[in-house]
């Protein structure tokens, strides 16, 4: 079995072969596809090396939908935004959700606890729900570099 870094290089993972060719999905919130726009982040490479193995991007359809109401109706610098967040949301897999009620967030709790799979996202309640809930959590770290918190 071989062992990776992470690339804050504090935590070794050891990976085993099979394991490495498994695909990862990972939920997409709103606020982790406005990160290129924000800190010039290529969300898709740095997640590909922090991962360091295949995953797929799943975004949920209430968080598409969110994006394209802001694309829709928000401020003109924000409808700019949504609108280039929406042509990322293009490369992720859009996932039904039945959401019954149910807010964006909880949308995306209920999606982590169905799939198993970790979530990115900066919004710091969400991360807090999720760590509660034992769910990986994927953010951007001082504005430079994304960071995963909990075990994949």
């Amino acid at each position: 079995m071989e062992t990776h870094r992470i690339r804050n290089d504090k935590v070794d993972m050891p990976v085993s072969p099979k394991h490495a060719k498994q695909v990862l999905r990972v939920i997409m919130d709103s606020n982790a596809l406005f990160v290129p726009t924000q800190f010039r982040i290529d969300i898709f490479e740095e997640l590909g090396v922090l991962l360091n193995r295949n995953f797929e991007p799943i975004l949920l359809t209430p968080i598409r939908r969110e994006i394209q109401k802001l694309a829709e109706d928000g401020p003109l610098n924000a409808r700019k935004d949504a609108s280039y967040a929406l042509k990322l949301a293009e490369k992720c897999k859009l996932t039904e959700i039945d959401e019954a009620g149910l807010s964006p967030d909880d949308s995306v709790i209920e999606a982590a606890r169905k799939f198993g799979c970790p979530v990115f996202t900066n919004d710091r309640a969400l991360k807090k729900r999720l760590r509660d809930i034992n769910v990986p959590v994927i953010y951007v770290r001082q504005k430079s570099r994304l960071e995963i918190v909990g075990r994949l």
